[in-house]
């Protein structure tokens, strides 16, 4: 019996059917090879981390001796530790004023330098983001001694008007705000560079249309401009506030946290009971406790967000 002959156009097809397969397959597979590096370093120092500082939550562990299950009984003493509620109120503080000195700030100065009839606005914007590109040690040390109590630079000039010396690190009183100040400084120029860009993006129609309405400068910024940035302000507020509870740098180098623990935050704490107690269970569930508060913020964020977000 005589094979069944294909027609000609019909192999055609499938040959080009299955030349485009093995196309589709070729790219997916040097799309994953691509991505596997990030993947790899992703699941190695992310993931895994994640998922291990989970289990070591729930144990006590020193690092030489065999981990101890204790179910949740670092969680319970947690909210028992009244070092912990210090610290986070203090990193409640600092993220409270920091986020909102930083916003009012940075948005401040973009809408300035927008303006075009400013001058030197290109030197002005390199001057105020070049902190940003800065390492947080360097600009902390160098504010270190600019707010030194003896010898540093603003008590000297404040001594010519008669003022001072003021304690700005080494009181309870003024530490805090003086470490908000700081962190404001380096962290300005970023967010100012997005509201710059945000601000550039408005369609000059609007405003043409406010002007014609009789609209003041106010008015148009609260009702023109304010809405049209609205989600790179969200996307400042998101970042901003979860920049804020990770503090950790400013804090250490200017006062290691002191005087009296007025500086402490949580990311400090963790630290401190994992690499100087090695007490790594609770260390992971301080992590866990503060994983747990910006998830709840950011996620309270992303639902209030729906109703003043332009879209």
């Amino acid at each position: 019996m005589a094979a069944p002959v294909i027609p000609y156009s019909r192999s055609i097809k499938r040959k080009e059917t299955s030349m485009k397969l093995s196309s589709k397959a070729r790219d997916a597979i040097a799309g994953y090879l691509f991505i596997m590096p990030n993947m790899i370093g992703f699941l190695l120092f992310l993931a895994f981390p994640v998922v291990a500082s989970l289990f070591i939550s729930a144990a006590e562990w020193n690092l030489i001796t065999e981990p101890i299950f204790v179910g949740i009984n670092n969680f319970i003493a947690l909210f028992q530790d009244s070092y912990f509620w210090q610290c986070l109120r203090n990193t409640a503080y600092f993220s409270l004023f920091s986020v909102l000195l930083g916003i009012v700030t940075s948005l401040f100065l973009a809408v300035l330098l927008n303006n075009p009839r400013v001058g030197f606005s290109g030197f002005l914007k390199s001057a105020i983001f070049l902190p940003v590109i800065f390492s947080t040690v360097s600009v902390a040390l160098i504010w270190q001694w600019i707010l030194d109590t003896h010898i540093g630079m603003l008590n000297h000039l404040l001594g010519y008007i008669r003022l001072g010396p003021f304690p700005w690190l080494t009181d309870p009183h003024w530490s805090m705000p003086s470490v908000i100040i700081v962190g404001v400084w380096r962290q300005i120029g970023y967010n100012m560079v997005i509201f710059l860009a945000a601000l550039q993006g408005v369609p000059q129609d609007l405003y043409e249309a406010a002007d014609i309405d009789g609209a003041r400068p106010l008015h148009k910024f609260w009702n023109v401009t304010w809405p049209m940035i609205s989600p790179s302000t969200f996307f400042v507020l998101v970042t901003s506030i979860i920049n804020s509870f990770q503090v950790f740098d400013i804090t250490t180098v200017l006062t290691n946290g002191g005087p009296a623990n007025s500086t402490n935050t949580i990311i400090m704490m963790v630290y401190q009971y994992a690499f100087q107690n090695f007490k790594m269970g609770y260390a992971s569930a301080a992590a866990y406790m503060l994983f747990a508060i910006i998830l709840v913020i950011t996620a309270f964020q992303n639902i209030v967000s729906k109703r003043w977000v332009h879209t």
